[in-house]
């Protein structure tokens, strides 16, 4: 089996609900599966400590997660046009995965939702991008001839795909949004498995 890594921060929902229609496109592919993991809160109180699992959801990523995926969809809400800052606690400890060289020459993509249209989605992708480019993965993204990408209203960019979750978190994720996650887990997962494969 080709295993797709799809991890996330999710606060209030909408990122883990994209992860899920991601995760399906993976899955939507012969002999491909995706594996959900996402990352504890970061607490300003330096006392203060998550529970190793959970309370709900899927596990906590751990650096095996990342050594072992063939390859990875990376997913954060917009934070001041950047990543949230629990995924960026977590990607800075991934030193060693980084000196073993466990990520170089696998696909990447980057998802995000923003409260409004015009939130800092596609620097939020970017800031998620740079350190995926430092592990020496291959960036995917949306192409143009994904003809949903040129119709959407709302969220989706060329650099991945995005939802406008609105100023209370109440719009649910469209059909366009709906189709460019899928479409960007076909995507990942049939390079995944060429790449495997060679």
């Amino acid at each position: 089996m080709t295993q797709i890594l799809v991890l996330y921060y999710s606060r209030s929902g909408s990122v883990a609900e994209m992860a899920r229609y991601i995760a399906r496109g993976i899955e939507s592919i012969a002999d491909c599966d995706a594996v959900l993991r996402t990352v504890p809160a970061v607490s300003s109180t330096s006392e203060s400590f998550e529970p190793e699992i959970p309370k709900s959801g899927p596990p906590y990523a751990s650096h095996e997660d990342l050594t072992n995926c063939d390859g990875l969809v990376l997913g954060s809400p917009t934070r001041f046009g950047n990543m949230a800052s629990p995924m960026k606690y977590f990607i800075d400890s991934t030193s060693d995965v980084w000196a073993s060289g466990g990520l170089v020459g696998k696909p990447a993509s980057v998802f995000s939702s923003s409260a409004s249209l015009h939130g800092g989605q596609e620097t939020t992708l970017i800031s998620m991008i740079l350190p995926l480019l430092h592990h020496g993965m291959i960036l995917l993204g949306i192409p143009y001839t994904d003809s949903k990408l040129s119709t959407t209203k709302s969220g989706g960019t060329p650099y991945g795909t995005t939802h406008v979750a609105g100023s209370d978190n109440n719009l649910p994720i469209n059909e366009d949004e709906k189709t460019l996650c899928i479409s960007v887990g076909k995507r990942i997962a049939k390079l995944s498995k060429k790449l495997k494969k060679s």
